[in-house]
């Protein structure tokens, strides 16, 4: 590839990768004034951003990224104000089954009031008034966030990027298939597409989600990645059941990282049986309902190093989806479970204990990838907090 910049197409910042953590670095960089290309090797995004929930919340993260969803929910209903992206604000209520999760989310309520982050102890009665459908045996008492949103995520992305090509200085290229990075002589970088054409800017992001083998794919071999697969549900239009808002269960209690600072989680996880055949497959159930009453639920959780991600089988198994609607049928009493769809989804997750995975293979390219299963609540505020980093803000 040529590494001068003449002839070629230049902006200030190109980002690979129009999932929702690139797609809000792309939003930050227009705010900014910023000329911005927006590079994807699909006609859409059709990774974990459009397979997920559309759970915005904050209240399952650790201290630290629990301050960039807090800034996330402004950023989303910012947008929300000008352009709809579907979002809705009906909050979060977790769902304690038994005394130990009673505990924990009494413990959590405690950490939430001394950071000042709004959340509500609700009785069991309480909590079946908000959500009839709820089993009366299963639910002793819950946790509720008022502030939290949900976004339709099959709708929130694509209206996300119509509204930033609003902007004169958006350019988007879909079905684009970046090839190689590479730095240009006297800075800036050059981006060559499957297409032969050559892109410059002055600085690249490459947000590649679980895709770690098309570019610098030996930084990945050997890092802290590691490829999770998740399996979930839609059940068919429901009309005469209604589930307001995010629905998180007594496993997502179990699961969450914000329930981990909690001063009894130790204990109570000492006591849990690796046996059980939910907790194998990682499951933790949890439900949102769409406007057209359709039901998501899910989700197992499979693993796989950066280096092999092929031991992650592509088939949906049978066995798995049972174990999810079992759950569900013990928390939730439904007129049907007709399941419309089914599928799996791939993110990356950095062990890491920043919780992101970031490097810049190049003086002025950037990666940023691992962000787990926490990027739709929490990209707008970190890619707005990394940009100004980037920046020198």
């Amino acid at each position: 590839m040529n590494n001068k910049a003449s002839d070629c197409r230049h902006c200030d910042l190109l980002v690979i990768g129009a999932g929702v953590l690139g797609s809000f670095y792309a939003y930050h960089a227009l705010q900014r004034g910023l000329n911005v290309s927006l590079v994807e090797r699909h006609g859409k995004p059709v990774g974990a951003t459009v397979r997920n929930f559309g759970q915005i919340v904050p209240s399952g993260l650790d201290r630290t990224w629990q301050q960039f969803g807090r800034q996330s929910l402004e950023i989303y209903r910012e947008i929300q104000a000008k352009w709809d992206i579907s979002v809705r604000q009906e909050g979060s209520l977790y769902i304690a089954s038994d005394e130990e999760e009673c505990t924990l989310i009494e413990e959590l309520h405690e950490i939430n009031a001394a950071s000042g982050y709004a959340s509500q102890r609700w009785t069991a009665e309480a909590c079946l008034g908000h959500c009839s459908p709820l089993q009366r045996g299963y639910c002793r008492g819950g946790l509720f966030f008022p502030e939290e949103i949900s976004v339709n995520p099959q709708q929130m992305i694509h209206q996300l990027h119509r509204y930033m090509a609003t902007f004169d200085n958006f350019t988007a290229h879909f079905q684009t298939q970046v090839r190689r990075v590479e730095s240009l002589d006297g800075g800036g970088v050059a981006v060559e597409t499957s297409a032969g054409e050559i892109l410059t800017a002055s600085r690249v992001i490459v947000c590649c989600g679980s895709e770690l083998q098309t570019l610098f794919p030996e930084r990945f071999r050997c890092s802290d990645i590691e490829i999770c697969k998740l399996q979930m549900i839609r059940l068919s239009p429901q009309r005469k059941a209604s589930l307001p808002g995010n629905l998180l269960t007594g496993r997502s209690i179990r699961r969450y990282e914000s329930f981990s600072q909690c001063p009894s989680w130790d204990e109570i996880k000492g006591k849990e049986s690796s046996e059980d055949a939910a907790r194998r497959w990682g499951i933790h159930v949890l439900f949102k309902q769409e406007i057209d009453g359709s039901i998501i639920l899910g989700d197992s959780h499979e693993y796989a190093p950066a280096n092999d991600p092929q031991a992650l089988n592509f088939d949906i198994r049978a066995d798995i989806n049972e174990c999810i609607l079992d759950e569900a049928r013990r928390i939730i009493d439904l007129p049907q479970w007709n399941v419309d769809a089914a599928w799996y989804g791939t993110y990356s997750q950095a062990s890491h204990p920043a919780g992101i995975h970031v490097q810049s293979p190049l003086p002025k390219a950037h990666i940023v990838t691992g962000i787990g299963g926490k990027g739709m609540t929490s990209s707008p505020g970190f890619t707005k907090h990394h940009l100004e980093e980037i920046y020198h803000d």
